[in-house]
């Protein structure tokens, strides 16, 4: 059975006629302006501004001059009206939500600090206002947020709760008597912890707490508080420290912030689901409270579809530079006493960064319809409830893979490129220390795919909603007989006869479309009926017990909610192909599809053999198939980074600039002219030989 309630709206299309030429040409420019996407003219913009030295990194500087830098680059943003894109535009904005994150994102290949800093004080501060808050809130804050007037923080995170808002601890109660909340941090893990710009430049915040009024606890919403004077010092009650030194993103001043018997004005409630009246009423548009908390933090999901398209654009950032010096690098003497082997000519030096750029692409595509999802709800075009989760679940889905495989491919691209990658000049460490938090802010990446497996499962019980006994008798034998069948080893079996003798066969097989998307999903689907069947029942019992039957499955939740995110990932690219339109482009590019899907079974080989998904003979036609599409893929490595679009100022890696060629080519013409002279020194070896060969 297919989970497909969280999949992006685009079907997986039949295979398009193209032809299995190796001379295949790619069109660079027209391929940019694909990956561009819809938002092209956004990614345009904010690309020439992150080509401005004046808000590029400054390698060596001291965490104090970071900060003040990035500080001044915010006023610079503001000056470009580079961050402006999502507020109304009767505020100066212009409501272009999916535009707005498309330019954000590309901020990161200037500094990811910046970035960061920058979502802190618009795309978490500012937006809490505008999406929690009311036109009243609106006309009050947005004009000093949008401006920079008042710089802010987004109080959420707490140092004993983490990922688990639910569970904070700071609480709002409400004093009918004053008209005033009293915001307080009842013990130390609830100091609210990691607050960008709470250590120095906060002038206000919005506090998450739980709302307490008329003695009930109404679970946690959002109240705008001011934290400092104009001279930089607390207000009453309010207390904090800096968080210190981090392993990157050093420009953001992180801090701690704790709150004692603070007054908050009844008004400063961003009240949009939840209000409470002068005598203590609380009420709600949304009466269930689990639906209403979800509700709140879904508005905030933008953060985790810019760290998304972040972490792909690093990733290119990072192959565009290993690629092209593999293609300029050479390294060890193999057909040529003049000259040394090209990295990329070697098959492990393929293997290692040719599936990460399938992968790259792969994300890319997704990212794209994960940003026009985020579009249609945030626009209101396409904004029911089932939309909204749809793009909670899909950004939940998302996030850990891009975020992961950013940091893998920044550590393999620094790999790839010898010593000189572990240079500073090259970025490679710079930009991994500063993603490396990507993974865990914005939601932990493992707890996030905890939330998409529950919705798989959830869709899952949900088939069977009003169905008869018949219907469900019938589908529990099918799954039956479908386990016997794969694990008596009959479908092996098969398999085997139908591959025996043909090598070539089963690679063709392999690397069909449908058989592609057959292996992806059917492994989604399996992995989510056994966990349905495993937790078959656990909500009748006792609360402990039922944890610890979950408990007992949260890796198969994580393994199951990951391979959904790769396919995922695989539709999204598949998808692409019929919209390239120049058919030497889509050949390559249907080329590094199959590489992509085909990586992921090899990746996950162990459980297609074990679940009898595929036959010996087929699994062992997957390698070499794979190496084969390295081959196919290698002569257009190139062109399939320089399709990222991003020129010298933004790479800024030394490796990158062709000084590497100019080497290389000094090198061997150096060895031309020493070999035709008459005074070249003979090689040891060469004399030895000689030698040998008179006696």
């Amino acid at each position: 059975m297919t989970q497909t309630a969280t999949r992006p709206e685009f079907p997986v299309p039949a295979t398009l006629p193209i032809h299995d030429d190796d001379a295949a040409v790619v069109n660079v420019a027209a391929l940019g302006e694909q990956l561009l996407g819809r938002w092209a003219d956004s990614r345009r913009t904010a690309r020439a501004l992150a080509a401005d030295p004046a808000l590029h990194k400054v390698e060596g500087a001291t965490s104090a001059e970071h900060r003040a830098r990035c500080l001044d680059q915010l006023h610079l943003l503001v000056r470009n009206k580079a961050v402006h894109r999502a507020f109304p535009s009767g505020l100066g904005g212009s409501d272009d939500h999916g535009g707005n994150i498309a330019g954000f994102e590309e901020l990161v290949v200037a500094d990811p600090s910046l970035q960061i800093k920058a979502g802190v004080q618009w795309g978490l501060f500012g937006a809490a206002v505008l999406h929690l808050g009311t036109e009243e809130h609106h006309s009050r804050w947005l004009p000093g947020i949008m401006n920079m007037d008042i710089p802010g923080c987004f109080a959420m995170t707490e140092t004993g709760h983490g990922s688990d808002v639910s569970s904070i601890a700071t609480t709002a109660t409400f004093q009918p008597e004053t008209n005033e909340f009293v915001l307080h941090t009842p013990f130390r893990a609830a100091w609210k912890d990691y607050i960008g710009n709470a250590a120095i430049d906060g002038k206000a915040a919005v506090v998450f707490a739980q709302l307490i009024t008329r003695g009930v606890n109404h679970g946690v919403h959002a109240l705008y508080v001011p934290l400092r004077d104009d001279a930089g010092n607390f207000l009453e009650g309010i207390g904090g420290e800096d968080d210190g030194l981090k392993g990157g993103l050093n420009g953001i001043d992180n801090g701690r912030l704790h709150f004692t018997h603070v007054r908050v004005p009844r008004a400063h409630l961003l009240d949009r689901y939840g209000s409470v009246s002068e005598d203590g009423t609380y009420t709600s548009p949304i009466e269930s409270p689990g639906r209403r908390f979800f509700t709140m933090l879904g508005t905030l999901v933008q953060g985790r579809v810019s760290l998304d398209g972040a972490a792909v654009a690093a990733s290119k950032l990072a192959l565009k530079t290993a690629i092209q010096y593999s293609v300029e690098r050479r390294q060890f003497t193999t057909g040529s006493e003049l000259s040394e082997e090209v990295l990329l000519d070697y098959q492990l030096h393929q293997r290692r960064l040719l599936p990460r750029l399938a992968t790259t692409y792969a994300a890319s595509f997704a990212h794209e319809e994960l940003l026009t999802k985020f579009d249609g709800v945030f626009s209101g075009e396409h904004a029911s409830d089932e939309d909204r989760q749809d793009l909670e679940t899909l950004a939940a889905a998302l996030k850990p893979l891009s975020t992961w495989h950013a940091l893998d491919t920044l550590q393999e691209c620094r790999e790839a490129s010898g010593g000189a990658g572990f240079l500073t000049e090259n970025r490679y460490t710079s930009l991994r220390a500063d993603l490396d938090v990507y993974t865990t802010f914005e939601g932990d990446n493992n707890v996030l795919l905890q939330l998409v497996a529950k919705r798989l499962l959830a869709d899952y019980a949900k088939e069977f909603q009003g169905v008869d006994f018949g219907v469900l008798a019938r589908f529990v034998a099918t799954q039956a007989a479908d386990r016997t069948l794969h694990r008596t080893g009959l479908r092996r079996v098969l398999q085997t006869v139908v591959d025996t003798g043909s090598e070539r066969k089963s690679a063709i097989a392999l690397r069909d479309e449908g058989t592609q998307h057959e292996l992806l999903c059917g492994r989604v689907d399996t992995m989510v009926g056994e966990l349905a069947a495993a937790l078959r029942g656990a909500r009748r019992l006792p609360p402990a017990q039922a944890a610890a039957v979950f408990n007992q499955h949260q890796q198969e939740l994580i393994q199951a909610a990951r391979a959904h995110a790769e396919l995922l990932q695989w539709e999204a690219f598949t998808a692409a192909l019929p919209r390239t339109g120049d058919p030497g482009t889509r050949q390559v590019l249907t080329w590094l599809r199959d590489l992509f899907g085909l990586c992921l079974i090899e990746d996950n080989l162990g459980w297609y053999l074990m679940n009898g998904r595929l036959s010996a003979q087929r699994a062992r036609t997957l390698g070499p198939y794979i190496n084969r599409l390295l081959l196919k893929l290698r002569p257009h490595a190139v062109d399939l980074v320089d399709a990222f679009g991003y020129g010298p100022d933004h790479l800024r890696a030394a490796i990158a600039t062709g000084a590497e060629r100019r080497r290389q080519d000094e090198s061997r013409e150096y060895a031309r002219i020493l070999r035709a002279s008459p005074d070249a020194p003979l090689d040891e070896k060469t004399l030895i030989a000689r030698k040998a060969g008179r006696s």
